[in-house]
């Protein structure tokens, strides 16, 4: 099945949204100018820092957890820092692979690491993985990219000399919904800390990319909506432009917690160039909460929310 990549699928939710609030046709008549409006608050794009990174090791392996499939990776450690690190797993969104995380081009987040240890949060790696189009979770098929990340690339990346005993989560969009699944799984005994950037949450499963979950009973066995629960003890940072549509389902999954997670929603959609305004803040919140689990300050109080716009 042909799967649609998360910009592609942000798209079509945001004109769906617009028929469904029944302003499509007023905006044939203006010419455009009410999409225009909708997404006036867009904010400015972050800008990859022009930093030297520290090391980026990469390397594929052949997955046992994901069918044989060749599975790329990359490990981003900070400018003076190779050993005795704590490492938060990035999860790509749709569309993307291990090397978005690093790319330049992209999110370059090896830079943004950087640059963000240079400011004075304490360092850590990054590591990243092909997770294909799984939407992070076992699948029918017997593709289980969670499977691969904790028996296959953690270990892998351990024998590179970073801690993985507790690891933090990071991820956009596909990304950000699989880390917080993720993090639900594997508890505060094995995470951090997780942070993530629009993620790609829907509040029914008619709702769904096509080629996201295998049917409703699978959408029902990892949506994480109402599964608040499940990351208690757990630091939580989610962060989602205000004209993201993926932010209506974010704003309802952020009020279903106990104690608000930290982060917020500001100008911005779904796009590379938010995610890059939202990196730094993103990256220091994982590096503060790792120097904080090993001070054995597991699960502290959340940082406050940034810019929450209810």
């Amino acid at each position: 099945m042909r799967r649609t990549p998360d910009s592609a699928v942000a798209r079509h939710l945001t004109r769906r949204r617009l028929v469904i609030g029944g302003v499509a046709t007023v905006g044939l008549v203006a010419g455009g100018a009410v999409a225009s409006r909708a997404f006036e608050d867009d904010g400015a794009d972050g800008v990859v820092p022009q930093v030297r990174p520290g090391r980026l090791l990469t390397g594929s392996f052949s997955s046992a957890a994901r069918r044989g499939q060749r599975c790329g990776w990359g490990l981003a450690l900070p400018p003076g820092h190779s050993r005795d690190l704590p490492v938060a797993v990035v999860l790509h969104g749709r569309g993307n692979d291990h090397a978005s995380a690093f790319s330049p081009g992209y999110l370059g987040l090896d830079r943004f690491l950087a640059a963000t240890v240079a400011g004075g949060t304490p360092p850590f790696a990054l590591v990243s993985v092909d997770g294909g189009e799984s939407y992070w979770h076992a699948r029918d098929d017997g593709d289980d990219a969670p499977a691969m990340i904790v028996d296959e690339l953690l270990p892998l990346v351990a024998r590179h000399g970073v801690r993985t005993d507790r690891v933090g989560l990071l991820g956009w969009s596909m990304g950000g919904f699989g880390a917080l699944h993720l993090t639900g799984s594997l508890g505060p005994d094995r995470v951090a800390a997780v942070a993530v950037m629009s993620p790609a949450l829907w509040r029914d499963y008619a709702d769904t990319a096509p080629g996201a979950y295998d049917d409703a009973d699978d959408f029902a066995a990892v949506d994480v909506t109402s599964r608040q629960e499940s990351l208690r003890g757990i630091p939580v940072r989610i962060d989602c432009g205000r004209s993201d549509p993926f932010a209506a389902a974010t704003r309802d999954y952020v009020r279903g917690f106990e104690r608000r997670p930290a982060g917020g929603f500001q100008p911005g959609r779904h796009t590379v160039g938010y995610w890059r305004r939202m990196a730094p803040r993103q990256l220091a919140f994982l590096g503060d909460h790792f120097a904080a689990s090993a001070r054995g300050d597991r699960g502290g109080p959340l940082a406050p929310p940034d810019s929450v716009s209810a």
